[in-house]
């Protein structure tokens, strides 16, 4: 179990941890007899290790009065990952762990990896890195091998596993002599020419060098391949294989440490260039990618906007559903009251059908209080209205009140084509379709937010955004509004690409898109809300 008692992560006291420690450690000393079934748990239980005797280095602590060497407190995104990887390792299978910088997915990454030496007999663990140095450097900090000294250093020698430094520690190398265990590193295009391993992590994965000849190796080494890095835009590997689909991805975004809040990403954004703060603080492969549709900083203003500028939610409850097939794309509903967008949920495809993922998406508008939801009704989407009509039958003979259930078709022509929705161009002049025009009314719904709370702009609270900061998988949701790109075609007309190179669909975001898409004149709305 974790720590017995609150803790502060932004304003830590470590006393009462160590003396919680200490206490421990005491009736252990008084009781060796309990080693083996701790041991044991521990076993199974690697982030709890890590919590009950970890120790973690941190320099820039000394400016702030508190000590360079703290307990290695895992915040809850952190303990979620571990348990992630360690499933990726029961099944032999690979995994991506995408990040913001800055995020001590070294010392997680390494703390698991003594972790699992120390209770697993005969592992092995690999670790490569572009440089060697970043691997291993005697005596520097910054190095993946010498956090694995400091880290077995500083635990308690009941738990060491008679570990010494200088026995076995080598340069390159970790030895846990009482399982008989190892942690192997490798840099540059060496990466994986070692033994065999259990599993390999890959630092910084994305800006390999010559990440052709790092696969080649690797392929033959392990079968639980691990990359973690902060992107490098979508021209290498790390990021194809991200988008692919096809390999489980683990997102450890900024707002899921509790030690950073928007104070901190305004510093990041004074420091920063923009760049660099949506690559690697936003986790924005598009950053450096031209066309862009929604910037990132965008999306991050939008995240409780309406507390920021101090507006009252009022309005509609409104739904949507984006539709995916039985493949690796996922089905996604997003409600919102009024500007604020607070529920989003996705669900697989895979082995269901059409009827099931249209309930799903009823049930969803009834628990948000809504009365209607509009679906994405090109594709297999089309299939939703008469799904929807029997369910709808069969509430009434529940006497329940029927849903309204409205077709989105993005490949349809613009709505109000001699509007416009940008200055001296009419609609059906600057938007290629429906889904154009919708995406570009939810960029300029951000536009307004970022104006409004970045630059004090005045704003219509009718004509903004907010995002509902504790939406469950608000990190993943926030990257997906990011993705989609546009161009102009031969006629001058603007075209969205939701889904750019080397990228799966954004169904999240989608379904977002159509939740706020201008769908319907101001007189079929009328009609809709008196009807």
């Amino acid at each position: 179990m974790p720590i017995p008692f609150p803790f502060d992560f932004r304003n830590p006291d470590y006393v009462e941890v160590f003396e919680w420690r200490a206490e421990r450690l005491r009736r252990i000393r008084e009781e060796p007899s309990c080693l083996p079934a701790m041991r044991q748990y521990y076993r199974d239980h690697p982030a709890q290790f890590i919590i009950d005797w970890g120790m973690t280095y941190d320099p820039r602590n000394v400016e702030r009065g508190l000590p360079a060497s703290i307990p290695f407190l895992l915040f809850p995104r952190q303990e979620e990952w571990i348990e992630w990887f360690m499933e990726r390792w029961r099944r032999q299978e690979p995994g991506i762990t995408e990040k913001t910088r800055d995020m001590g997915m070294s010392w997680l990454t390494i703390g698991l990896g003594c972790t699992v030496c120390l209770h697993h007999p005969g592992m092995a663990v690999g670790f490569g890195s572009r440089k060697e140095e970043y691997v291993d450097k005697i005596g520097s900090p910054k190095s993946l091998f010498e956090k694995a000294r400091s880290f077995m250093s500083m635990l308690p020698r009941e738990f060491r596993g008679g570990w010494e430094r200088k026995r076995h520690a080598p340069h390159m190398r970790i030895m846990f002599p009482e399982t008989e265990s190892v942690m192997t590193g490798e840099s540059g295009d060496g990466i994986g020419r070692g033994d065999r391993t259990g599993f390999y992590i890959v630092d910084e994965s994305a800006f390999l060098e010559r990440p052709h000849l790092v696969d080649a190796s690797l392929s033959a080494t392990t079968n639980c391949r691990q990359d973690v890095s902060t992107p490098n835009g979508m021209g290498n590997p790390f990021a194809q294989r991200r988008h692919s689909g096809k390999i489980s991805v683990f997102t450890f975004h900024w707002r899921d440490d509790p030690r950073k809040d928007d104070a901190w990403y305004a510093k990041q954004v004074d420091e920063l260039d923009p760049v660099t703060v949506a690559q690697e603080i936003d986790i924005n492969y598009s950053a450096s990618v031209e066309g862009v549709l929604i910037p990132s900083a965008w999306v991050q203003a939008a995240v409780d906007a309406h507390k920021k500028l101090g507006i009252e939610i009022t309005g509609e409850r409104l739904g949507a559903l984006d539709v995916a097939d039985e493949g690796k794309d996922q089905n996604a509903y997003a409600g919102r009251h009024g500007i604020l967008l607070d529920l989003v949920d996705e669900w697989t495809g895979k082995g269901s059908d059409i009827f099931g993922t249209v309930q799903k998406a009823f049930d969803h508008t009834d628990e948000h209080g809504g009365s209607r939801f509009d679906y994405d009704a090109d594709g297999l989407g089309s299939g939703v209205r008469g799904d929807a009509r029997v369910i709808n039958e069969q509430r009434a003979e529940q006497k329940r009140p029927k849903l309204k259930v409205n077709p989105f078709r993005g490949s349809g022509g613009v709505i109000e084509p001699d509007k416009e929705m940008v200055p001296k161009r009419k609609n059906k002049d600057f938007f290629a379709n429906l889904k154009a025009q919708a995406w570009w009314a939810l960029r300029l719904r951000f536009q307004r937010t970022y104006r409004a709370v970045v630059e004090g702009m005045e704003f219509d609270p009718d004509d903004i955004i907010s995002i509902d900061s504790r939406l469950p998988i608000l990190s993943k949701l926030m990257l997906e509004l990011s993705q989609p790109t546009y161009h102009v075609n031969g006629t001058g007309k603007v075209v969205v690409d939701k889904a750019p190179e080397g990228t799966k669909s954004p169904n999240l975001a989608d379904a977002v898109m159509i939740l706020y898409a201008p769908n319907k004149s101001v007189t079929d709305r009328f009609k809709a809300l008196a009807s």
